[in-house]
């Protein structure tokens, strides 16, 4: 009788290492994806710059009491 309740006992430890293995897989597949996907927006993004945006305040407006002597 041992024998089957440590049979049983290996069978449950082993199922639950291979869902926390599927699991971990699952995650690191997930990490990979969200850093390739973002390496390839900035690359995308760099791509199509025009040529304002070498400027550093290419998109800034200028303040109201700029120039007015305030």
């Amino acid at each position: 009788m041992s024998s089957t309740h440590e049979a049983c006992a290996e069978e449950s430890e082993s199922v639950l290492f291979k869902t926390i293995g599927w699991i971990s897989a699952g995650l690191g597949a997930v990490a990979l994806g969200l850093f390739v996907g973002r390496e390839l927006r900035i690359r995308y993004k760099f791509n199509r710059r025009t040529p304002y945006d070498f400027y550093a305040h290419s998109g800034d407006e200028d303040d109201v009491d700029f120039g007015l002597g305030i």
